[in-house]
């Protein structure tokens, strides 16, 4: 089927699907309930919309990196849709980028993501509701699961379709759900005190320990 003369980009009906069907699978897993559950919801969902613009809508990396991409690489054409992986064209992957390597490690980094997201709120929300520490499921591995998951998600996109601007945004998203997590512990631990003083001893914020079992606390 000749596809030359489907448009690559300005595909805003996209643009504003794809982001609502993300925002909307992530809030179905991650339900945000306090302000600063809203705040770091809001940033991952900004992160989406200007992944979709340029992924469907404008391509602002492209153009920004036109004059050094078409002199790298003279023989990609870097306004078709495709070229927008740009990690697979400049690899030189030949074939349908959406299964080349990166693009494969992508889908495992986002489903893992959602999974683990989806892991961390059912652990959290019984122990909200029984009003007590979340310690278990993904909580036994690392203290802030969730935000990993969100982290996790991104760095999936950032393979697949990388933009100047998802670049910027990262890690300051990062550096922000890292603040986040340390105004919770500190909350936390003056609900729980020693019990999370403990649990904090022993449980990595964000890095499991490869290779052992997660330790168990009161």
């Amino acid at each position: 089927m000749d596809h030359t003369n489907e448009p690559a980009y300005g595909l805003w009906s996209l643009v504003i699907i794809n982001s609502l069907v993300f925002i909307i699978f992530a809030f179905s897993f991650a339900k945000p309930q306090t302000s600063r559950d809203w705040r770091s919801f809001g940033a991952f969902s900004a992160f989406l919309v200007a992944l979709f613009t340029e992924m469907y809508g404008f391509p602002l990396t492209v153009y920004f990196l036109s004059g050094w991409l078409t002199t790298r690489f003279p023989e990609v054409d870097w306004f078709a849709h495709d070229s927008g992986h740009l990690i697979e064209m400049m690899f030189g992957w030949k074939t349908n980028p959406h299964f080349g390597p990166f693009h494969i490690a992508s889908n495992i980094f986002i489903v893992a993501g959602f999974i683990l997201l989806s892991a961390s709120w059912k652990v959290l929300y019984a122990a909200q509701h029984a009003h007590r520490l979340a310690t278990t499921g993904p909580y036994a591995h690392v203290r802030h699961p969730q935000y990993l998951g969100f982290i996790v998600i991104m760095l999936g996109f950032l393979l697949q379709w990388p933009t100047v601007l998802t670049l910027v945004m990262f890690p300051i998203l990062v550096f922000m759900y890292v603040r986040l997590a340390q105004r919770e512990e500190r909350d936390a631990h003056a609900e729980f005190g020693d019990v999370y003083a403990r649990y904090k001893a022993c449980t990595p914020a964000f890095f499991p320990r490869l290779g052992s079992a997660p330790q168990s606390t009161p």
